[in-house]
């Protein structure tokens, strides 16, 4: 899953992407209104934590934005006081959840993961290829009956080639989804994580499921 913070005080936007790193996610950050929207528009985040004031465009002039576009991405407000006012004007802006600063992380947390929940309960909750079966809200991957344990990065990797069975993702893609725009696409880690999970999913088996097509990238598909 990636997450998109668009807050201007760099201590908490530090303190948001560190903890939301160490539970697995990757995390962008945006440090003003416009590159928030610009970021956003790119559809490749799961969440969206948002914060209303910030500077060149405050975040429900942001907000507004997104879903003008269609974007129905799920938005968590950060607020210094969530008035009754306030409140009303960000949930009529398109907003699905407020926090009020400060706050605990594992209140933030919780709110991320049942943002999260909701927007999965439209997806499938197994996802298959072959014999291969992925349960996403309990973190387990079986092949034929048996059970494989996958690191927290192994995972996300994985999760997102189920969700696109068939489909050549590139090593840009593949960064942008399971990494970060920071994330430097002239390194082999993606190459090294990919396999690992070929190890672990492909090891020993007559059936291959993660392809490479040369010289573009990697393809999850029963042959």
């Amino acid at each position: 899953m990636r997450i998109l913070v668009v807050e201007d005080e760099k201590k908490v936007a530090s303190f948001i992407q560190r903890g939301l790193e160490e539970e697995g996610y990757a995390v962008d950050i945006a440090p003003d209104g416009e590159q928030g929207l610009e970021m956003a528009l790119a559809r490749v985040h799961d969440l969206i934590v948002l914060d209303i004031r910030l500077p060149k465009m405050d975040g429900l002039q942001v907000l507004k934005a997104l879903r003008q576009e269609k974007i129905m991405i799920p938005v968590l407000l950060l607020t210094v006081r969530a008035t009754i006012e306030e409140k009303v004007l960000g949930l009529d802006a398109g907003a699905d959840d407020y926090l009020t600063k400060p706050f605990a992380f594992e209140e933030l947390l919780a709110r991320v993961r049942a943002l999260l929940r909701r927007r999965a309960a439209a997806q499938p909750a197994i996802l298959q290829v072959a014999d291969l079966t992925l349960d996403p809200a309990r973190r387990l991957l079986f092949r034929d009956g048996e059970r494989i344990d996958l690191t927290t990065r192994e995972f996300a990797l994985l999760d997102y080639f189920m969700r696109n069975p068939g489909r050549v993702l590139t090593r840009t893609l593949i960064a942008e989804h399971v990494w970060d725009y920071d994330f430097d696409t002239m390194t082999n880690v993606i190459d090294v994580y990919v396999n690992y999970l070929r190890k672990k999913i492909d090891a020993g088996r007559t059936r291959k499921l993660l392809h490479t097509v040369r010289g573009v990238g990697y393809v999850l598909k029963a042959e």
